[in-house]
């Protein structure tokens, strides 16, 4: 469905990122991966699905970094057709105690980034009237959680990016939509399950159900595949219409 097309995915050399990118690859699209740490597994990974794959790694807090991304991703494969805003960091403290530096980490990658790969991948999908953009948002895109405000305001903020991206774009080819995710078992959780089976004394497993029985009644994490097959979805002829969605996958999270 999506040969001849490429998609540039942020952070994606692990947990939903990549899973997007893998879904994706699935339906045809060549890849640009981009984040830290190994890139070569993911690499070959995306290759042995039979598309083309490159990897930039921009830092995503800063724009110069950002904009080199674009244009190698435009000198690799002509454009960016579909763009997936998914890089993100996190941490976890009463606002009194939250480290400022660690606020504006997190509102650069989380949010600003979203912004800036935007602007720079508006203009070759309007010329061509079709594109598609995803932010990968959260489930705290629209609900809130104590002690974690800077990633709460990112992604809220992100929700907020979205429809206006939709909105200014609902007569073209072009689409924003957000994904919500509630609880992904990607590292950047798993530290998350660490640090509540050390404070509980309990195992890692006792730890994922406290952590699932708090706020997802499926008791089901959500999956990056699951996550992916919805990006399809997003891509396909009909998501041709969806425009400006907040679509969260959360286990029932939000339906309380």
């Amino acid at each position: 469905m999506l040969a001849n097309k490429t998609a540039l995915v942020t952070g994606s050399t692990s947990g939903i990122g990549l899973g997007i990118a893998k879904a994706l690859a699935r339906q045809g699209a060549n890849i640009v991966l981009n984040g830290f740490g190994d890139s070569e597994g993911p690499r070959a990974e995306i290759a042995a699905l039979g598309v083309k794959v490159a990897y930039h790694g921009a830092d995503m807090s800063k724009p110069a970094e950002i904009e080199d991304m674009m244009t190698f991703a435009a000198a690799q494969f002509g454009r960016v057709d579909i763009l997936v805003n998914n890089a993100g960091i996190q941490h976890v403290a009463r606002i009194e105690d939250f480290p400022v530096e660690k606020w504006d980490a997190i509102i650069a990658i989380n949010l600003t980034s979203a912004f800036h790969a935007t602007r720079l991948a508006l203009p070759a999908m309007r010329a061509a009237n079709w594109g598609r953009i995803i932010n990968v948002a959260s489930v705290h895109g629209l609900v809130g959680s104590a002690e974690k405000s800077a990633y709460v305001a990112a992604k809220h903020g992100v929700v907020g990016l979205t429809k206006v991206t939709a909105l200014e774009n609902a007569t073209s080819g072009v689409t924003c939509n957000a994904i919500c995710p509630g609880w992904v078992l990607t590292p950047l959780v798993q530290k998350q399950v660490d640090a509540k089976a050390a404070a509980l004394g309990v195992s890692n497993e006792d730890a994922k159900k406290a952590l699932l029985g708090e706020k997802e009644p499926s008791m089901q994490f959500t999956t990056p595949d699951e996550l992916g097959e919805l990006a399809v979805f997003f891509c396909s002829p009909a998501g041709a219409n969806v425009r400006g969605a907040a679509w969260n996958m959360d286990g029932g999270w939000v339906a309380q």
